[in-house]
């Protein structure tokens, strides 16, 4: 599977987000982490190298399941002791259910059409849908060199990916879930946006 630099290495991923999101690293993963009650499921598409799960939920007990079409990333989940699954998300198979179904900084790679995945998380979730998405991003940054790099390191397997959220489109694409939005709040200095959703 060819990958970008950043996903290819658990640690270099960490790095690459730390420098991007400096003194609010940590604040993302908190402000997700808050929402999860201890003892629930939780299914994290996108997981990644699983830091939402080693730094904060793994100590509230949760049953934790990670999905990520990366297998370096779904192994680091399996030997930090949760629960992964190598998992194409762009396919229509049901996700496993869960109390809790969290995407983080991961929706734009389903644009233009993200309503396909949000659909089958909310089908999934008994509780709730949490997903936080940057709507700050050096893709769309004036500075072409920065918007290189940006779109550059993006492909996470299934190519790379120009489009971003703006904190604008992301507002009008979750106004069609509006019934079920419980809360909406900027997150992590502004650089993301958090919306959760009723089951």
């Amino acid at each position: 599977m060819r990958t970008s630099l950043i996903y290819r290495n658990g640690t270099v991923y960490e790095v690459l987000m730390r420098g991007l999101y400096g003194r609010h690293y940590t604040a993302r993963y908190r402000a997700i982490a808050e929402l999860v009650p201890a003892g629930a499921s939780v299914v994290d598409l996108c997981c990644g190298p699983a830091t939402l799960y080693t730094r904060y939920l793994r100590r509230e007990s949760v049953d934790y399941t990670g999905l990520d079409l990366n297998e370096r990333f779904v192994a680091r989940v399996i030997e930090a002791g949760g629960q992964g699954k190598v998992w194409n998300l762009h396919s229509d198979e049901p996700l496993p259910a869960a109390d809790y179904v969290i995407m983080q900084a991961s929706l734009y790679h389903f644009l233009p059409e993200p309503g396909p995945v949000i659909d089958r998380m909310l089908a999934a979730a008994t509780a709730q849908v949490i997903v936080a998405e940057p709507v700050r991003n050096l893709a769309t940054s004036d500075n072409p060199v920065l918007a290189t790099i940006g779109k550059r390191f993006t492909d996470a397997g299934d190519g790379e990916q120009a489009h971003r959220f703006t904190e604008r489109t992301l507002d009008e694409f979750f106004a069609a879930y509006g019934p079920r939005v419980v809360r909406q709040s900027l997150i992590a200095g502004g650089r993301e946006k958090l919306y959760v959703l009723t089951a």
